[in-house]
């Protein structure tokens, strides 16, 4: 990710500091000021506001009080729960909390030094792939001296009600924070990429090994201290409401621990090696818990060893904190965002990932050929009008991860906006020496694709073999413009970038050495009969495609005498009646060996099917020794950009 630190509004919090210092003046930021349009633009809070500094509503304020704690949060009236519980998973988390709240100790009250107040605060969140940092005074909006908005269990701490004010200045207002998602929180608190997970689509609850499979996933996120949030699914009419089993609907918890507790007491709890998978979460109300199995005083917690519970630290009080068997949370859940800290440092015993990061946008061109949005595969007439980016595997397998992300919107919520596109992508994979842009779908193979949807940010995990790939990020319609950010992760440099050139270009020199008439696909998709080449009776056979000075090599198949290759191979031609080439080899430690060739000449004939072509020895006529066929498709055109 990016690391650059930008000053939103141009507001240098180390310069406004030393001016108010200097003028012995309390900052008053004329950006976000105590007005009705810094609170809400159609619903107002429930009274009369006034806006108190925190020496006005307490003798003895502070930043913190005894550290930082996932328990200092507690929602208040704007209906901002998804933030309140990605602020408890940051409480956590002492390496992303002091990237979000930095100069923390120079930022605290100095009761020795009160001269070195100057009622300014600053605050850094992960925006659209770099680090913004939010100045906000310290004036904060109450009704009958209480604090209306997020506030801490205890009167004189401050952090999240000024955390949660810089946030609302960066979205506009407060009222801008009512309705939104934990995972794009936790997105901006760290640059994390976020999963959604739809636990109740997927029936997690009903298939056992899919649950236990999940849980791990879950378990190695929180120890690479990744973050998790869930919440449950309700109808307009639901939207926070309780439960008979005392979780509340359409309400965001955050996950605070993922454990296998280990059953029964002292050594022999450790011999039997007996474990119960639990995750614990946190309602950000601060108090109405979960009253199933697990639940704070609930009988099942006798089975747990006396040093067990103490380390997890159980407690028996409506404090919003609650443990619930994994199985129980899959029943009850209907979602949850995975946030993972892709680890990408070039020094780290942990396994670490290539990052390619894109900013680009949906556009309108007067030409429609050069629009950029042309919506997703349901319309095909414009489809491969969206941009298009290139990227390689090049291990024989590779896990890729794809995230997706659209500018926040919340912020025009205010003009009667601020709803998300219905964005998504798909994936094909393409010749291997492709460097051009997609003109024709047909000859292509769609290998992936993402769910379309309306969030901020969609992403997706796939296993791709060796070889080239082309993603298309797009809008649902066509013609709907926006912005969006294309991160791309692979176990080694992907070399993915943005293919802008429909064909090849013309030079000052290509009169002389020749312009494109021509484009020639090539698609093998597996060869037959080869002759036995090892003293095992089989090959390690690959290919190479070649055309005008120019090679295409497959990946090699190891011991078969009948390999499935799917290798293509696109050539932009020159001198179309000049043959392309395929030839087959055995690949050798020492030499590799010739097994035979096929000679396609200019005037092969279009085919979408694929057509059966002897292999001949070198050199040789085609009756002559004939080791086997290929079976291959050949598509070309008198248009650089048909294929």
């Amino acid at each position: 990710m990016f690391s650059s630190v930008t000053q939103y509004k141009n507001q240098h919090y180390s310069h406004i500091k030393k001016d108010c210092l200097d003028s012995k003046k309390l900052f008053e930021d004329p950006e976000f000021p105590v007005t009705n349009a810094s609170l809400f633009f159609s619903k107002p809070p429930p009274g009369r506001v006034e806006w108190k500094r925190p020496g006005e509503i307490s003798d003895d304020p502070h930043l913190f009080v005894e550290g930082i704690s996932s328990h200092d949060l507690n929602q208040g009236v704007v209906g901002n729960c998804w933030f309140v519980a990605a602020c408890s998973c940051l409480a956590l988390k002492p390496d992303l909390w002091q990237k979000v709240i930095p100069d923390w100790k120079e930022q605290e009250w100095d009761p020795k030094h009160p001269e070195r107040y100057a009622g300014i605060f600053h605050f850094q969140f992960w925006v659209f792939g770099e680090w913004m940092d939010v100045v906000v005074d310290d004036r904060l909006p109450t009704i009958n001296g209480e604090l209306i908005y997020c506030h801490s269990n205890v009167k004189n701490e401050f952090w999240s009600a000024l955390l949660e004010k810089a946030y609302a200045k960066l979205s506009g207002c407060y009222e801008s924070l009512d309705g939104g998602n934990t995972g794009d929180a936790v997105v901006d608190f760290s640059g994390a990429v976020a999963e959604t997970i739809d636990l109740e689509k997927e029936a997690f609850h009903s298939d056992k090994e899919k649950q236990e499979k999940l849980f791990e996933d879950l378990l190695k996120v929180y120890d690479r201290d990744g973050i998790i949030s869930c919440s449950i699914r309700a109808a307009r009419h639901e939207i926070e409401m309780r439960m008979a089993c005392g979780l509340v609907k359409g309400h965001a918890y955050s996950v605070t621990a993922v454990k296998r507790v280990r059953l029964g007491e002292g050594l022999r709890a450790y011999f039997k090696n007996e474990t119960m998978p639990l995750i614990r979460m946190r309602n950000p109300w601060g108090k109405t818990e979960w009253n199933g199995a697990w639940s704070d005083s609930s009988a099942e917690w006798e089975k747990v060893g006396s040093m067990e519970r103490n380390s997890l630290g159980i407690t028996v009080q409506d404090d919003g904190e609650f443990w619930m068997l994994f199985a129980d949370w899959c029943k009850y859940f209907s979602e949850t965002d995975v946030c993972r800290l892709i680890n990408t440092s070039l020094i780290s015993i942990e396994k670490t990932w290539n990052e390619v990061v894109h900013l680009g946008s949906w556009t309108k061109h007067v030409e429609p050929l050069k629009n950029r949005c042309g919506g997703c595969m349901n319309h095909k007439q414009t489809f491969l009008q969206n941009p298009q980016y290139v990227f390689d595997v090049t291990k024989d397998m590779d896990e890729v991860l794809v995230s997706l992300q659209q500018r926040d919107m919340k912020i025009h919520r205010m003009i009667g906006q601020g709803e998300n596109l219905t964005i998504g992508f798909a994936i094909f994979q393409v010749e291997l020496n492709r460097k051009y842009r997609m003109h024709d779908i047909i000859t292509q193979q769609i290998v992936d694709t993402s769910a379309f949807i309306n969030a901020r940010t969609v992403f997706r995990r796939c296993m791709l073999p060796k070889g080239r790939y082309i993603i298309f990020p797009t809008t649902f319609k066509p013609e709907t413009l926006g912005e969006y950010m294309l991160r791309v992760f692979t176990d080694t440099d992907s070399g993915c970038r943005e293919l802008t050139e429909d064909k090849p270009k013309v030079k000052c020199w290509s009169p002389f050495l020749g312009y494109p008439q021509a484009v020639s696909h090539v698609y093998i998709h597996k060869a037959e009969g080869l002759e036995n080449q090892d003293s095992t009776g089989g090959a390690d056979p690959y290919l190479v495609i070649s055309c005008e000075g120019s090679s295409v090599q497959s990946t090699v198949q190891k011991d078969t005498l009948e390999p499935k290759f799917k290798t293509s191979a696109i050539f932009y031609r020159k001198t179309p009646r000049k043959p392309i080439t395929v030839e087959v080899w055995n690949s050798n430690a020492v030499q590799d060996q010739f097994m035979g060739q096929v000679v396609l000449t200019g005037s092969v004939t279009d085919s979408t099917a694929p057509q059966k072509v002897q292999l001949r020895k070198r050199g040789q006529k085609m009756a002559d020794e004939m080791p086997g066929s290929i079976s291959l498709r050949i598509a070309t055109a008198s248009k650089l950009t048909d294929l």
